[in-house]
């Protein structure tokens, strides 16, 4: 699906891709399976580019407005199990 991506117009063309890898991950946690260590490394990626907790609940609420994907709960899950491991949110 497209969706639009809670982007800033000051970021890197590097940083942009970053965020929309993370998100990208975040849509195949939903939509297919992931592994936790793909997810944290992509989360890690992501905090790079948005370092602020403040920020980054504000970006994880827009997008999750647009896509009904709920970023904060792929995150925790991955947290939880062994890097190796994969896993749905369906």
């Amino acid at each position: 699906m497209n969706y639009h991506y809670p982007i800033d117009p000051d970021w890197s063309t590097e940083e942009v891709m970053q965020v929309i890898q993370f998100f990208n991950t975040v849509e195949s946690a939903y939509e297919e399976q992931v592994t936790a260590k793909q997810v944290l490394d992509d989360y890690k990626q992501f905090k790079s580019v948005v370092p602020a907790k403040s920020e980054e609940k504000s970006m994880f609420k827009t997008f999750e407005k647009e896509t009904d994907y709920i970023p904060y709960r792929v995150v925790k899950k991955a947290q939880e199990l062994n890097e190796q491991d994969s896993f749905s949110m369906t």
